[in-house]
């Protein structure tokens, strides 16, 4: 058995989701050098699921590489990556973080009265020498009619920003949302039952 994993993300919404589930961890983080932003990029015509799956395999073989340079004792290492999308939409088959408020605005106004979905990828690397293990939990999320004016408020507010789909359901961007149909943790970016799944096999305690 393990007593610990390393954690390769810098999310508080995870170490959080973690500590809930009593599963000690150790944080394994990208170096300055590392190029974060071109893993998150999507493909052409990539479909979400596609890329969640491919993305936090990438930060895997990071992590996994950050590790072999650190002479740290050997744990699991997870890796995850949440997406937003509207699926078959022209423009909204991966909604990512925005990059400014003019791109927020275009987001939460895609989103505004429909169901969405939110895909959340968990990967566990078990060993060194075995590809990680994986698995996707989508949740579908209904969003509220928002105003002009709710949009600019929330976007005031800076919660957006570093967040798939331009929100938080942890946050003030719950108030937006009348129901869902999934995980409240796998739209948070950390499917409990998923991870617990994938730590289990692991041979990972908890407390």
């Amino acid at each position: 058995m393990h007593s610990f994993i390393y954690l390769a993300s810098q999310s508080p919404r995870r170490q959080e989701i973690l500590r809930q589930m009593g599963v000690r961890f150790e944080m394994l983080l990208p170096s300055p050098g590392e190029d974060n932003e071109s893993i998150e990029t999507p493909l052409p015509q990539e479909k979400a699921r596609t890329y969640v799956e491919r993305v936090t395999l990438a930060k895997s073989a990071a992590a996994l590489s950050r590790w072999e340079k650190s002479g740290l004792p050997w744990a699991p290492i997870l890796c995850a990556d949440t997406t937003v999308s509207l699926p078959n939409h022209p423009n909204g088959e991966i909604l990512g973080k925005p990059v400014d408020v003019a791109d927020a605005t275009r987001i939460l106004t895609m989103l505004s009265g429909k169901m969405h979905e939110v895909l959340s990828s968990v990967a566990v690397t078990v060993s060194p020498n075995e590809k990680p293990i994986q698995l996707v939990q989508i949740s579908q999320v209904q969003f509220a009619d928002l105003l002009i004016e709710q949009i600019d408020a929330y976007i005031a507010s800076a919660e957006p920003f570093g967040k798939a789909g331009a929100y938080g359901i942890q946050g003030l961007g719950g108030s937006f949302i009348p129901s869902i149909q999934g995980s409240y943790s796998g739209i948070m970016g950390l499917p409990i039952y998923e991870t617990k799944l994938l730590l289990d096999r692991a041979q990972v305690s908890s407390l």
